[in-house]
């Protein structure tokens, strides 16, 4: 028999660099794979946080999936820490307020790009936005309440994505600046403390829920997560009288109908689920990732194994993250 010994002094260890990363983040975007993209470049930025370019490509795979703020956010960094010297994330920024409908903060930027940047990679895609957005005009007591409006939505579309991708440390941040901003807004005091509660604090989480539950003893969002939580504490007791509120609200907004299909699920009242999932009628909702992930359970152990692997292959293909799971026939 033959020993063979390495000599260690001739092994070089591969040590991935920011611009392998950043790389992979690309081909990831090209492949719309975003999911891994996002995960890619965040390993880029980790090690080289002062790269501008990959802050900028995240910025662009954000605007992508329609986390509108965190693009922003991204791009807001890079003026700062390098100035005009990146003038395209004027222009990017400016796409991003347009999708949003938020005219008169594109405006302001789409013309920031074109002075600063007159031949540009995106003069012309400027030009042409500029253009569409001089053909608009709203009244001026109806744009103050839209801006505002929109406002809350670009915070709660990226506060959800963060929350969905479990990001709890950068939900936390934005979910305080809204709790500021947006005080008469209820649900966000319900996210942070599902946020809160996942970043290990859950007596502090459960407290909250608890004093707003003796306020507001209807608020279907305080029985929703304190079903979440005595679920992943393995308090089932606790949970039932939840879980028996749940079932007799038939909340009319279709996001709330969905959270209590899914607060059901994670209570193993499967049948219940299932019922309530067949009820949702929007199609943004049906391609959220809670829809998909948490119906495919419902179905399953409800006895419908066909409607659950249909739900779980078109949850995979929507969402690669969700391979990270153990499937429907493991989750209980």
């Amino acid at each position: 028999m033959t020993t063979m010994v390495k000599d260690e002094k001739n092994v070089i260890p591969f040590v991935p660099n920011s611009s392998f990363y950043f790389s992979h983040g690309v081909q990831a975007f090209q492949k719309r794979s975003f999911d891994r993209a996002v995960r890619w470049l965040k390993k880029a930025i980790e090690i080289n946080e002062n790269e501008p370019l990959y802050k900028c490509q995240l910025s662009v795979v954000y605007t992508e999936v329609g986390s509108y703020h965190a693009a922003n956010q991204l791009l807001t960094d890079v003026l700062r820490d390098k100035g005009d010297a990146y003038p395209d994330c004027y222009y990017l920024m400016a796409n991003n307020y347009a999708h949003l409908g938020l005219f008169k903060d594109a405006s302001r930027y789409v013309e920031t790009y074109i002075e600063k940047d007159e031949d540009g990679e995106f003069r012309e895609a400027a030009d042409q936005l500029k253009e569409m957005l001089d053909s608009v005009e709203p009244e001026e007591e109806e744009e103050f309440q839209f801006d505002e409006e929109d406002e809350l939505l670009v915070y709660q579309e990226t506060v959800h994505y963060h929350l969905e991708h479990h990001e709890w440390t950068e939900a936390l941040g934005l979910l305080e600046e809204m709790m500021h901003l947006f005080p008469s807004f209820p649900l966000t005091n319900h996210q942070y403390a599902y946020a809160l509660f996942h970043t290990g604090e859950h007596e502090a989480a459960i407290a909250m829920e608890r004093e707003w539950l003796e306020e507001s003893p209807e608020d279907i969002h305080c029985h929703i997560n304190l079903i979440t939580f005595y679920v992943e504490m393995n308090q089932y007791e606790l949970m039932k009288h939840h879980v028996f509120q749940l079932k007799n609200v038939f909340p009319m907004h279709e996001e709330q109908q969905l959270a209590v299909a899914v607060a059901l699920t994670r209570a193993s009242e499967y049948v219940e689920a299932v019922d309530r999932f067949r009820q949702l009628g929007k199609k943004a909702v049906k391609n959220r990732y809670q829809y998909l992930k948490w119906y495919s359970i419902a179905s399953f152990h409800a006895g419908n194994p066909y409607k659950s692997e249909e739900l779980w292959k078109k949850g995979v293909h929507r969402f690669p993250d969700l391979t990270k799971s153990d499937g429907p026939w493991i989750t209980g």
